[in-house]
């Protein structure tokens, strides 16, 4: 049975995200940040599914970027910047990876924003 798709604007406990993790990947969650909005999307099978979800409440797709999320790691290991809706030649962003420093930087504070130890 799919997980529904959870759109977090307030904090959530870092148990809830092991939870889910335990629930689908065992050690990962997926997400979805919107760097312009500072939320996520979690819950998804796949990326794209959280990048839909997020595009239908009205986020721009070019402020979507994908990551996993893995609740036991610590510091910079917790965030996996590596997701196939990163690929966007026209923003320069050729690889699965997000290239950008300062946009892996603000996905870092929105996650430590919205992840409650």
């Amino acid at each position: 049975m799919p997980t529904e798709i959870r759109i977090v604007r307030d904090p959530i406990a870092l148990d809830d995200l092991r939870s889910l993790a335990r629930d689908q990947f065992g050690d990962m969650v997926k997400a979805v940040v919107d760097v312009h909005q500072g939320i996520m999307a979690i819950g998804g099978e796949l990326h794209a599914d959280e990048e839909s979800e997020l595009l239908d409440q009205g986020s721009r797709q070019s402020d979507l970027w994908g990551i996993n999320l893995y609740p036991d790691a610590t510091g910079a290991e917790r965030i996996e910047f590596d997701s196939m809706i990163n690929v966007r030649p026209g923003q320069g962003n050729r690889s699965r990876s997000v290239e950008d420093a300062s946009h892996r930087e603000r996905i870092g504070d929105i996650v430590a924003s919205l992840v409650r130890e």
